[in-house]
């Protein structure tokens, strides 16, 4: 296990935690933008010398933080560009300001931290930040419901964290990660076995990652949450929600041998992205298929979690961070593409016979392809067989055997950017139970064969009978809407005498 320090990288929290003060106590929308835009530019710059400083030191560096330091203060750095840009002229600035900077000190804190305590002291403390910027607008009744749905899962999942906090502190003998996961490895080397205690830590852990990345069934809040200001949403989508996965990634391996925990997050997150990406086919508005989409790609993460994929997942993460960062800071542009694509509606129709030969041939390929990778290095053949069935569609780019060569292509690119991120994990391979890796399989290859039926034929009677369905989002959202407003109902309306803007 590496060490969990790496001394600059750890001064990142303090650089947003010290520029609040200047904000707190300037009152011209002009001037208070520029601690936290300078912030940004100090925490992306800290950042890279975390980095410099790793490669000179050479070892006992916790490579996962430093890559998730890089990931925090590159995306700090443009969402407090662009919300400096968004909101000019809006009343409430500092108030944003504030919980920006907030938000982003604690999540540093998370990804930098050697304590369990603090860590998720700091993840509890994102949470009540990002509440005051999803109710921004606080006039808004849709934004204040949709922010109470998620303050309730949220705490949810806060009380399954410090259970497990405190069964892991019990089990380490101290709150040091590095120490709980070296009581981990000694009880596995010594009897095989995790233990009660550690299990029911593992499924706790399991069960917080779920409430907190917006899985089933309390998905309905990260769809709804639209009435928050564009950066907010890129923040959240990009930065919040994949905290699960970095969790999971960081407690790997208490995971590896935990089969409970890693049953409930295959069954739940492979649940959660087939649904997610049925639903996501009948929305038409640009943020909310976005929306859907992070609820399936945070599925997908926790899939690839549940079946030892770490590094699949590793990867995973930072590509999802950054294109999500993007779609939701460009969803102008999006929108344009969109239009563009639609005076050509027939042409993005592609047959089932050709959907289910892409499939066929990417599995000829995969298998072509497999002698070749075994005789260059190890092979990992259940995350190449997940994106071989996402990337089938490939093969049918262009000519048959041109789209073959990229579809081999793109999976080699895959096995680079593998073998980057089990050298930043520097964990040993973990395998998955057997039942655990045929069931995800069956769920990726099922999603597959609907999807081509559906848009092969969007009028047939599949599609006909399953688009009401989809669209209401199988009502599985309605059920937890109604508890959260039994347990704890909304607060009165306050409704404010000065303009909020109409931007949404």
């Amino acid at each position: 296990m590496p060490s969990l320090s790496f001394p600059l990288a750890q001064l990142l929290p303090w650089v947003y935690i010290l520029a609040l003060l200047p904000v707190a106590l300037m009152r011209t929308p002009q001037v208070l933008w520029w601690p936290a835009r300078l912030a940004g530019c100090l925490g992306l710059a800290l950042a890279a010398g975390a980095w410099l400083q790793a490669g000179l030191d050479g070892h006992g560096n916790d490579r996962l933080g430093l890559a998730m330091v890089g990931l925090v203060g590159l995306l700090a750095l443009v969402i407090i560009d662009y919300s400096w840009r968004y909101l000019e002229g809006e009343p409430g600035q500092r108030r944003y300001v504030l919980a920006l900077l907030g938000t982003l000190a604690a999540v540093a804190t998370v990804v930098t931290s050697s304590d369990l305590f603090l860590l998720v002291g700091a993840w509890i403390l994102s949470s009540l930040c990002l509440h005051l910027l999803l109710t921004f607008y606080r006039d808004r009744p849709q934004a204040l419901v949709v922010a109470h749905k998620k303050f309730l899962a949220s705490r949810l999942a806060d009380v399954c964290l410090l259970l497990a906090t405190v069964l892991l502190v019990r089990a380490g003998g101290d709150s040091s990660i590095a120490m709980i996961l070296d009581a981990v490895n000694a009880r596995l080397q010594a009897s095989g076995q995790l233990g009660w205690d550690l299990q029911l830590a593992a499924l706790l852990l399991a069960m917080a990652v779920i409430l907190k990345s917006a899985q089933l069934p309390v998905h309905g809040w990260l769809i709804q949450v639209m009435e928050a200001p564009t950066p907010v949403s890129a923040l959240l989508h990009a930065g919040l929600v994949n905290l699960g996965g970095f969790l999971l990634l960081r407690f790997a391996p208490l995971f590896s041998a935990a089969v409970t925990a890693q049953s409930l997050l295959v069954l739940v997150g492979g649940l959660t992205a087939v649904v997610a990406a049925l639903v996501m086919m009948t929305r038409i508005s640009i943020k909310v298929r976005l929306a859907w989409s992070t609820c399936a790609q945070m599925g997908l993460m926790l899939l690839e979690c549940g079946l030892g994929l770490y590094e699949l997942a590793l990867v995973h993460l930072l590509a999802h961070s950054f294109y999500k960062a993007h779609a939701f800071l460009a969803a102008g542009e999006t929108v344009a593409l969109a239009r563009r694509h639609a005076l050509h509606p027939h042409s993005l129709m592609p047959s089932l016979g050709s959907l289910l030969l892409a499939l066929l041939l990417a599995g000829m390929a995969l298998t072509l392809l497999q002698g070749l990778w075994t005789w260059l290095g190890p092979t990992y053949e259940l995350p190449l067989a997940i994106l071989a069935i996402g990337l089938a569609h490939w093969c049918l780019r262009g000519q048959v055997l041109q789209g073959m060569v990229v579809f081999a292509l793109l999976l080699g690119a895959y096995l680079i950017w593998h073998q980057a991120a089990a050298w930043i994990l520097d964990y040993p391979r973990a395998e998955a139970p057997l039942p655990l890796t045929w069931l995800a399989v069956l769920l990726c290859l099922g999603l597959y064969v609907l999807q081509a039926m559906i848009l092969a034929r969007p009028k047939g009677a599949l599609a006909q009978r399953l688009y009401p369905l989809a669209f209401a989002g199988f009502y599985l959202d309605e059920h937890f809407t109604r508890l959260t407003f039994r347990l704890l109902p909304v607060r009165p309306l306050r409704v404010s005498t000065f303009p909020t803007g109409d931007r949404p």
